[in-house]
């Protein structure tokens, strides 16, 4: 296995790679336009992971770096699919200084349960205590 390098550099992130990902082939994003991606990323913390200088993954956490974070647009290429590198760049995930000592750290998945359930993730334990306003159709024109 190549070994596969993370980055929180934004400059070093091709970003037209991750917007391809992201609204081409996610269901939670599909249709995302570049600007508000871009907008996304700047409020949070990206982590990418190379291959050489080949980005095949991305994961995006916001996050106030005190007490709470979002994991959110977790992307590995399909080429690198089963590899290992979901479980490096989660490592990497927490592992990074700022996300240290949060109270709540949250995500959404439709089909990756077993791997975030690795790394401590558990369904919400008081579901009812949470709201939202989910606009899932908010990139379709």
């Amino acid at each position: 296995m190549n070994e596969l390098r993370i980055s929180t550099e934004v400059g070093e992130m091709d970003l037209v790679q991750v917007h391809r990902w992201i609204s081409e082939q996610s269901y939670w994003a599909a249709g995302v336009p570049m600007e508000t991606l871009r907008r996304a990323l700047e409020h949070s913390i990206g982590f990418a992971g190379f291959i050489g200088t080949r980005q095949v993954a991305f994961a995006r956490v916001t996050t106030d770096r005190a007490t709470f974070a979002y994991l959110a647009d977790v992307f590995v290429d399909g080429d690198y699919h089963g590899l290992g590198y979901s479980k490096i760049l989660m490592e990497a995930v927490l592992a990074h200084p700022d996300l240290q000592g949060l109270r709540r750290f949250v995500l959404a998945t439709r089909d990756a349960h077993d791997l975030y359930r690795r790394y401590g993730f558990t369904p919400l334990k008081s579901p009812d205590l949470f709201m939202e306003i989910h606009r899932p159709d908010i990139y379709r024109t």
